[in-house]
């Protein structure tokens, strides 16, 4: 999902960075890859490069959880019992969410229970301009797919369902809503110049 939104929106003339964990997909025509191997990469990949962006979209299932104590080595069995300590990874999109300004931020919601509520939620708490609700209700959508189903939710309270469709589709929908968002922006910044110049001229 995340490459076919890259895609998508390179080929509308964005300049994308794409921040990726380890996978055999190609890069998209016109990306820039940054690879990662860990949840504390991709943050500090994320939080890097996002000063110089107008916008992320979040879309990576990045582990909430990680070893306290990882091994560098194998671990050998005995008898005994083994304990897993796990201590929680930095939260990407809710750092971003902090930072963002005037900034696009999009989330991704993949929930099994209350999932409108959740994701509306979520976009609350995470400070995102829109959210994209995962289904894993419907047979085809969700991970290992070549289709899904999504649900956007805007800030405004504005919702719109998507059928069953391929990724493809799917990211040109979301791409359809980021460039929404900059056209909106880009309208409001202009009004508010032509204010300033007026103000100014009176």
């Amino acid at each position: 999902m995340g490459y076919a939104i890259a895609a998508q929106l390179a080929a509308r003339g964005a300049r994308v960075v794409l921040v990726s964990g380890p996978t055999a997909l190609p890069v998209p025509h016109g990306v820039e890859r940054i690879d990662v191997q860990t949840a504390a990469q991709m943050y500090e990949a994320c939080a890097r490069i996002f000063d110089s962006c107008d916008g992320a979209v979040m879309c990576a299932a990045v582990a909430d959880y990680t070893p306290a104590r990882p091994s560098s080595g194998k671990i050998k069995k005995n008898d005994g019992r083994m304990d897993l300590q796990l201590i929680r990874t930095q939260d990407i999109a809710a750092s971003l969410g902090v930072q963002k300004g005037e900034r696009l931020l999009v989330g991704f919601a993949l929930e099994t229970d209350d999932e409108e509520a959740n994701a509306q939620a979520k976009l609350v708490r995470k400070n995102f301009d829109f959210i994209v609700l995962n289904s894993l209700r419907d047979e085809g959508a969700g991970f290992g797919t070549e289709t899904n189903k999504v649900t956007i939710f805007t800030r405004d309270g504005v919702r719109h369902a998507y059928p069953l469709i391929t990724k493809t589709a799917a990211a040109s929908a979301i791409a359809d809503h980021v460039e929404e968002f900059f056209q909106k922006t880009a309208v409001l910044s202009e009004k508010n110049q032509r204010k300033n110049a007026t103000e100014t001229s009176c």
